[in-house]
């Protein structure tokens, strides 16, 4: 059971729910089996929060109350249990009345303490990003990564952090220095995670916070930490890999160094064609394709926009064929065919 829940919080913390879900369900089955009503309370609790963060406010609720503790037990989940159980009923849908019940469950002596105190500041960040405020969601995220750090759990602190800075970035209302400050320290903590999965995860979301703030050298670093710790045998480990491949691309095409992102770019395109990813290989076929125009090969241009322009073909990607037949336009003309270059131009209008 112990070991269940575990991989159950784990999963939550790499953002998979379903499988955070089934964790929690297999700890429910075995704790019937014990004679500790508490346990199965605890385990009925955590599967209800899983559904929570699903989406599914039915199967919550029917957890959460079974999960309903007894008024003599002032145990760690007390707070937690009145804040589920209530945005369980009221569908995840009224997000303002979720925030008062922050406010009750912040009184109970479980989230008094400071990790349970972080954990309802990563709760309210969450229901200001249902409410559009991630500004204020930020803001929930980072207070929560400092009361992390202050209970010594940095592994917390470095998913809170990672949360804080993709909330700044899409408020646009914090400064490049504030956001890169924040990706700075996530980026510290980040050796401290155990987990090779999560730690992979949140160099990734470091990557692409890098990246929009074209700070693309260190997102380039990123990425390549994510690349070393990803690979694995799974259908879902090699997306992921494919994704990190066509980022570091196109963070070397952005750096300019054109000869080392050919690599980056070839594998990436290999391996989303293993996959069935036809629209994620046309990208990276025109990626492709403008790193070898940068390098002076037009004609090797010309041939991976051909590429591109039946991948997107194939997967129906109107804007893709538009990109794609005007590279192709480009690259015909500087191999001196005006007119082909012209054909082509003309099926971008």
């Amino acid at each position: 059971i112990e070991g269940l829940t575990r991989a159950g919080h784990q999963a939550l913390a790499l953002g998979a729910r379903q499988e955070a879900v089934g964790y929690f369900r297999k700890a429910l089955l075995l704790s019937r089996d014990t004679v500790s009503p508490r346990l199965q309370r605890a385990c009925a609790f955590n599967l209800g929060a899983a559904y929570v963060e699903t989406g599914k406010p039915k199967k919550a609720l029917e957890f959460l109350l079974q999960s309903q503790p007894l008024e003599k037990e002032s145990g760690e989940h007390l707070g937690d249990h009145h804040f589920n159980t209530e945005a369980a009923q009221e569908g995840l849908r009224d997000f303002s009345k979720a925030l008062e019940c922050f406010g009750k469950a912040s009184g109970h002596n479980g989230t008094s303490q400071a990790g349970g105190r972080a954990a309802t500041h990563m709760q309210m960040g969450c229901c200001y990003l249902g409410m559009r405020e991630p500004a204020r969601a930020a803001r929930c995220f980072l207070d929560a990564a400092q009361t992390y750090m202050a209970a010594e759990s940095p592994e917390a602190a470095a998913v809170a952090l990672s949360r804080a800075s993709g909330s700044m970035l899409q408020s646009r209302q914090f400064q490049a220095a504030e956001i890169a400050g924040v990706l700075a320290q996530c980026r510290s903590l980040c050796e401290t995670v155990p987990d090779p999965a999560l730690r992979g995860k949140l160099y990734n979301d470091i990557g692409l916070g890098y990246s929009q703030l074209h700070i693309f050298s260190l997102a380039a670093e990123s990425f390549e930490q994510a690349l070393g710790l990803c690979g694995g045998e799974l259908e879902q480990d090699q997306h992921q890999e494919a994704a990190l491949l066509q980022n570091l691309g196109a963070a070397y095409n952005a750096l300019r160094s054109f000869g080392t992102a050919l690599g980056w770019h070839r594998r990436a395109a290999v391996l989303h064609s293993t996959l069935g990813n036809r629209r994620a290989q046309g990208q990276c076929f025109v990626n492709l394709a403008y790193a070898c125009s940068q390098l002076g090969n037009h004609e090797a241009a010309a041939e991976n926009y051909l590429h591109a322009l039946q991948a997107f073909r194939d997967s129906g990607d109107m804007q893709g064929q538009w990109q794609a037949c005007e590279g192709l336009g480009t690259a015909c003309f500087h191999m001196g065919d005006p007119q082909k270059a012209i054909r082509h131009y003309q099926e971008t209008l």
